[in-house]
């Protein structure tokens, strides 16, 4: 067989320019040892930073005893203990778990489990949602076409419903509320009878839609008009749960209990793992062999997880990501106050969205762009998002600190002025 060589998808586009040999805390090193303040956190993952010791010292010791005890097949220690950790951080009266690899596999899970629960078979999503990649999760998704375009037909009986995005809609955070709930109640009456809908799929903050917070009136809402109908609220805290949000959930602003979580991302600082959780009475509901998995719930990633949590309890960073996101969007306002440009400021914890318009409203994606850019080139490693590319997001590790905020601000300062100019 003649000789080959391979590379990778030329549809893969990388967002920095960075080749990276190692990462250390908020900080990311390239191969010449140039540092780099990482606010993307490898798109939200590393919670507490880049090599954590006791996440490093937790991984090592398990590969050397049990690397993959596959769930279904036999147990393992590391998958118990992390199962008994997190009733204690779970929303009350979700007790029961099943664990996957990604967001996306979560994703599938809780929808399947609505739907065998319930005998129903719509969903509702909400507009500009990410749920995922995989042919299920990608129907839930309304972020941008890119997701859904050439894949057709998706998955049916998802219905999508307005998000409160008020910036967007021109619209004071009350008015936008209300003109959602009230389209959510006019769908429910033209398009997916409640007798057919199993679930509300919900972000507490739209992740790749444009890192809006969901008014705590509007998830409110939601959870009467699902309790009045039977319809089950399924939290997507992928990208908002472990601390992101300056509150261990998302959903703890409004303070809302959902019917199930899905989480992943931060639960184990980089290492693949995701996971729903129900009561009891609700997963027993799922039909005998509906969930499984070969990879779910291994033992590193399960040791990495029990290493995240008692980091974050240990050094309050949940605390620390309402504090640092305070700080942070403080400074960025008064960036955004100097460059009309940039338009909205808004986020919740340390999950921060600059959103930049032209002066007729209109998205301002080449500015954008180019302050993402120059951002890079200046050491400061940041994401965009929406479905126009038009907003800029900082997502830090929760272990950031004033100073790493403060440097952020002032490299921020400088890309925007040139990307302005």
């Amino acid at each position: 067989m003649a000789e080959q060589s391979a590379g990778l998808s030329p549809i893969l586009k990388q967002a920095t320019p960075v080749l990276a040999a190692r990462g250390e805390g908020v900080h990311i090193y390239d191969e010449d040892d140039r540092r780099y303040l990482d606010f993307t956190a490898g798109i939200g993952v590393t919670s507490t930073g880049h090599c954590h010791p006791k996440v490093v010292e937790a991984a090592q010791r398990q590969v050397g005893t049990l690397i993959h005890g596959q769930y279904t097949t036999v147990m393992h220690r590391p998958l118990l203990q992390l199962t008994e950790r997190l009733g204690s951080v779970l929303p009350e009266g979700l007790d029961r778990l099943f664990y996957v690899n990604s967001g996306s596999e979560a994703v599938e899970a809780a929808l399947r489990l609505a739907r065998q629960a319930t005998g129903r078979q719509n969903a509702i999503v909400l507009q500009g949602s990410f749920h995922g990649r995989t042919m299920g999760a990608a129907s839930l998704t309304t972020s941008g076409v890119k997701i859904r375009a050439g894949i057709g037909p998706l998955m049916p009986g998802v219905v999508v419903s307005p998000f409160p995005y008020a910036y967007r809609l021109g619209m004071s955070e009350e008015e936008a509320t209300h003109h959602a709930l009230t389209e959510l109640d006019y769908q429910l009456a033209t398009v997916s009878s409640p007798k057919d809908t199993a679930a509300i799929f919900v972000e507490p903050v739209l992740g790749e839609g444009g890192y809006v917070p969901a008014p705590p009136a509007f998830l409110r809402g939601l959870r009467e008009r699902a309790d009045k109908h039977g319809i089950l609220v399924v939290a997507d805290e992928v990208q908002t749960g472990f601390g992101r949000t300056g509150r261990f959930w998302g959903l703890d602003h409004s303070g809302i209990r959902p019917d199930i979580v899905i989480t992943a991302k931060g639960l184990a600082s980089g290492f693949p793992l995701s996971a729903i959780a129900a009561s009891q009475e609700l997963m027993e509901r799922a039909w005998p062999g509906s969930q499984g998995g070969t990879y779910g719930g291994n033992a590193v990633a399960c040791a990495a997880a029990l290493a995240t949590l008692d980091v974050i309890q240990e050094e309050g960073l949940v605390e620390n990501a309402a504090q640092m996101g305070e700080r942070l969007q403080k400074g960025l306002r008064q960036v955004a106050d100097s460059h009309p440009v940039i338009g909205d400021v808004r986020g919740l914890g340390v999950m921060i969205g600059n959103e930049f318009t032209a002066p007729d409203g209109s998205p301002d994606t080449e500015t954008a762009t180019r302050a993402h850019r120059a951002a890079a080139e200046r050491g400061l490693l940041l994401l965009t998002c929406g479905p126009h590319g038009n907003i800029v997001r900082m997502i830090p590790p929760l272990v950031v600190g004033a100073e790493h905020v403060d440097t952020a601000v002032e490299l921020w300062a400088e890309a925007v002025a040139e990307a302005d100019s």
